[in-house]
């Protein structure tokens, strides 16, 4: 069966299941996770416990040998299988299905997946794996969710934020410095109790202390360019350009954007649903509820003259150079520096006639 993560500790109050699947990116959390489980199998009495890691010439008859072997001192144990590609494999997945139809009450299967794509998780092995025990998904934090989640993990070491704006400020803060590193944000709360005593914390003590550990990923962009947030996506983009991200994969992701909303904004304008426009262009989670207000700020005037904006800086990203055919007013000069022309570039959708325009270069930008 399916269980979400924080119905966890509910069911293992309740009682152990033979077989249990963790699955997700999210590593502190699935760690986490994991760590509640075997804790419980050690209460339940499951002592032993033996580690089997898949890697490329992997025996799974040395797995299914002790999933069915009895320990020689009587103990019962925990297998505790890693999957880190997330691919067994035929072999393997013959070897899952059968470990999943014979169960052992001496021994409890943990299993763990990185993140599985929809149709991976309707392959014959893993339905059998999640019939025959427990499948936890490890969801990722949102960065809309993160400062309740930060939050929450200060009130489990008695610590809160001041009451009204001022703490709304600090979790926005610790929100801002830790985004798309969720284990380095686990690390400056558990900082926050060293340094301060339980209690309320002001701002100035979490600007003091917190350190800016955030890690972006490209495709997050879109979200702060759809949610108009252009102070995230300026950090984004500073924050990409540090780590030494490629502008070419950035330039991609921005684009993407800009094309798929060209699509439904002339959907709509033929009349037809936003709902339907946004299932046919693969539009969901949360971009979803930020198309409508990203598709009332712009035009298709402007989402045009963008991807034709777009089409230079892609020259200058890959080191050509030469006039574009075709451009007519476009003929400006770029900006030095190609990254603040993807910043330009996101801001047709982000906010726009509020940064550099791509007709008007000379426009200072405003972060």
């Amino acid at each position: 069966m399916q269980l979400r993560a924080d119905a966890l500790d509910a069911h293992l109050a309740k009682g152990l299941a033979g077989l249990y699947v963790v699955y997700g990116d999210e590593h502190l959390l699935a760690q986490e996770a994991c760590d509640r489980i075997r804790m419980a199998a050690r209460t339940a009495g499951f002592t032993e416990r033996t580690v089997f890691t898949v890697e490329r010439g992997f025996d799974w008859s040395s797995l299914l040998g002790a999933s069915q072997s009895m320990s020689l001192f009587g103990e019962r144990q925990l297998v505790d299988l890693r999957i880190p590609s997330g691919k067994p494999g035929k072999d393997g997945a013959e070897a899952l299905k059968t470990l999943a139809a014979a169960a052992n009450p001496d021994v409890l299967m943990l299993v763990t997946l990185p993140r599985l794509d929809a149709a991976t998780q309707k392959s014959l092995w893993f339905s059998a794996l999640a019939a025959a025990g427990v499948a936890l998904k490890i969801d990722p934090v949102e960065r809309a969710q993160l400062p309740n989640w930060i939050g929450q993990r200060m009130a489990q070491q008695n610590q809160r934020m001041a009451p009204g704006d001022d703490g709304r400020r600090s979790l926005q803060f610790i929100a801002e410095r830790v985004e798309g590193n969720l284990l380095a944000a686990h690390q400056e709360i558990q900082k926050l109790g060293l340094l301060y005593p339980a209690g309320v914390l002001t701002f100035a003590q979490i600007h003091d202390a917190v350190l800016n550990v955030a890690r972006y990923d490209v495709f997050k962009l879109n979200e702060a360019m759809l949610a108009g947030d252009v102070g995230r996506l300026a950090r984004m983009l500073d924050g990409l350009k540090g780590e030494g991200e490629a502008a070419v994969l950035v330039l991609w992701a921005v684009v993407e954007e800009l094309r798929m909303l060209l699509r439904v904004k002339r959907g709509v304008t033929a009349g037809k649903p936003l709902a339907v426009l946004l299932r046919e262009n693969r539009v969901w989670g949360p971009r979803e509820r930020l198309v409508g207000p990203a598709l009332a700020r712009v035009t298709e005037a402007s989402l045009e003259q963008g991807l034709a904006f777009a089409a230079r800086l892609d020259r200058q990203v890959k080191g050509l150079s030469g006039a574009m055919p075709g451009l007519g007013l476009l003929r400006h000069a770029l900006p030095p520096d190609p990254w603040s022309g993807l910043f330009e570039l996101a801001m047709t959708v982000a906010a726009p006639g509020k940064g550099a325009s791509p007709l008007n270069p000379r426009h200072p930008v405003h972060a």
